[in-house]
């Protein structure tokens, strides 16, 4: 019977001998050994090799080289249309049966994306300060809060399009008060009473504030909950409701927009906050995508002229020096926005009545697109916008005051 074997008789524990390539293979193998496709043991030959064969060392640099440029470096924020990619090829193979109007898409896009941002809040990032800015008797003006604060902000102002489409008013809904149901009023009084004397605004400024000073304690987390809820419930209702609402009125207190409006409206407060939000927590955030820039930046340009008006009334603005019937074109002013949702408005001047008009213009503004919002947001006053200048001065400084004075609370 033979004895027990060593362990230098055990051939199953000796190691592999190298693997023995020709120059010819080593040096096909390297762009394979570049792309990290080679095997254990080719990888071994090929990097042994490199180390006595300059000529192949340089021929393995180079392509290492080239295959870090396929490899773009990129950031960890979504592409804002990455959703509405993702949903256009789903819907590509089967179309929905209930599509979001296109004039809700912003609103649908800026609640995701601002959602994604509070995901991975805690209570740290829900409390941190946050100031909001807006232009305010010719100057800007802030009021400091919390990113719950801001979140209960939107809430309640969103309420005025949930009230106007029939459903609950999110204020009523957070005060705990449900008596007094005024839901599909749309008159456009100044505020909405419930029995007991307790008042619900029109004014987003004041539903905002009422909010805030009814609160017994801070508020937390909590909020992102039913303003959640109520932002999917807008976009549901008005998906199942179709083109038949688009024009119905939206009550802002001394004005209304129609329902296709108020929601790019909200959409443009949506983003303008979840930045305000972002650079609170030191964290980047991205503009819209640039087809629903342009359409903020379309509303924006479209109450131009009425706010105009307005401004005038009050004594803010120059008096109108061609007065023209409704409909026909009148002086002028070319807003010409560069970048991302660009594109080229022509402001009626002297009546909101008036037509813009390209062959009637005396002036010519070139912004940014996002620096176009931040001023109609009021988070920079007109005089310091970056905006390239041409023309008359006075037309000039009334639009981009006019534009500035549009921001609220």
């Amino acid at each position: 019977m033979p004895g027990p074997r060593g362990a230098a008789d055990d051939l199953s524990i000796l190691p592999e001998p190298p693997v023995t390539l020709s120059h010819r293979v080593l040096k096909s193998l390297l762009g394979a050994w570049a792309l990290s496709a080679c095997s254990f043991e080719e990888t071994d030959a090929v990097e042994a090799h490199l180390t006595d064969c300059a000529p192949c060392a340089d021929e393995a640099l180079r392509l290492r080289d080239a295959v870090a440029l396929l490899h773009s470096g990129r950031n960890l924020d979504l592409d804002p249309m990455l959703r509405s990619r993702v949903l256009q090829g789903c819907l590509g193979r089967r179309p929905a049966r209930i599509p979001v109007p296109d004039w809700a898409l912003p609103y649908d896009a800026e609640t995701a994306r601002l959602d994604a941002l509070l995901n991975d809040f805690g209570d740290a990032e829900w409390h941190a300060p946050v100031r909001l800015k807006w232009y305010e008797d010719e100057q800007v003006v802030s009021r400091r809060t919390t990113v719950a604060g801001v979140i209960g902000h939107l809430l309640t102002v969103d309420g005025l399009v949930s009230a106007a489409l029939g459903l609950d008013d999110a204020l009523r809904k957070v005060l705990g008060d449900t008596r007094g149901d005024t839901r599909g009023d749309t008159r456009e009084d100044a505020s909405q009473s419930a029995p007991g004397g307790r008042v619900f605004p029109r004014s987003p400024t004041e539903r905002t504030t009422q909010y805030w000073r009814a609160l017994a304690a801070p508020p937390t987390g909590s909020i992102r909950e039913p303003w959640r809820e109520q932002s999917h419930t807008l976009i549901r209702t008005v998906s199942f409701a179709g083109g038949g609402t688009a024009e119905l009125p939206v009550p802002y207190g001394e004005f209304s927009l129609p329902l296709r409006d108020a929601m790019l409206d909200r959409a443009f407060e949506c983003w303008v906050h979840a930045a305000d939000i972002a650079e609170a927590v030191d964290y980047p955030y991205e503009p819209p995508a640039g087809p629903h820039m342009h359409r903020m930046i379309d509303l924006a340009a479209r109450m131009l002229p009425p706010t105009l008006a307005g401004r005038r009334r009050a004594g803010l603005a120059a008096p109108p020096r061609e007065l023209v019937p409704a409909g026909a074109p009148g002086r002028s002013l070319r807003l010409e926005i560069e970048g991302a949702g660009g594109g080229d408005w022509y402001i009626a001047l002297d009546s909101p009545g008036a037509v813009g008009s390209a062959d009637h213009a005396v002036a010519h503004v070139a912004l940014d697109g996002s620096e176009f919002c931040r001023l109609a947001a009021g988070h920079v006053p007109p005089d310091e916008a970056v905006a390239g200048q041409d023309g008359d001065r006075e037309a000039i400084r009334d639009v981009l005051f006019a534009t500035a004075s549009m921001s609220r609370l």
